[in-house]
């Protein structure tokens, strides 16, 4: 007697599993990045006054989760989105002095002393996106292979190679046309399906 042996799910997956999973646009994942590490860099100042390590620490997740939300036709906005989204955010904890000359200052300031954190949080995205990008292209491309280019399977031929052939058999051999070898013959290209 044969028994079968069920595999169990490990805890991890089932736990990520129940995580939400939202397909954002590329506009709503920018938003969803500056509004967020808005908030994060408000509730930093207040908790944490103005720590440019808990900031970056918190820049990494959001970062990554853009480029997991953002549906795949916009792949490409994830890694763009991330930096505007920490230059937006890091305007409460930039610390600039009094005046709007001064807040551009320190906005700057800021932008340059963290490019450690931006870098990273941007270079999450780029592969996070690009790995997602790969991996809709290799699906793409089995489904092309498995169903054929006109979405029929490729065991059973198009229905336009199928016709053309059918007529291309039904149609008379005129006299002095040339058969097999004769002078009159040319190779013809298969057609495409």
């Amino acid at each position: 007697m044969y028994r079968v042996r069920v595999r169990s799910v490990p805890p991890v997956v089932l736990a990520l599993r129940r995580f939400p999973n939202p397909r954002l646009t590329g506009i709503g994942a920018g938003l969803f990045a500056a509004l967020t590490m808005f908030v994060l860099a408000c509730v930093d100042r207040l908790l944490f006054d103005s720590s440019e390590l808990v900031y970056g620490l918190l820049f990494l997740p959001v970062s990554a989760l853009t480029a997991l939300w953002v549906r795949p036709a916009d792949l490409v906005t994830a890694p763009i989105s991330v930096p505007i989204a920490f230059a937006v955010g890091v305007f409460p904890i930039s610390g600039g002095s009094e005046g709007l000359g001064g807040q551009i200052m320190g906005l700057v300031t800021a932008l340059a002393v963290h490019a450690g954190w931006l870098y990273g949080g941007t270079l999450i995205a780029g592969l996070i996106a690009s790995v997602r990008k790969v991996r809709q292209m290799r699906a793409r491309r089995r489904y092309v292979l498995a169903h054929g280019r006109g979405g029929a399977p490729a065991s059973e031929p198009a229905p336009r190679a199928a016709a053309a052939s059918a007529a291309a058999a039904a149609k008379p051999v005129r006299a002095g046309a040339g058969g097999a070898g004769g002078a009159g013959a040319v190779a013809r290209r298969p057609q495409r399906p």
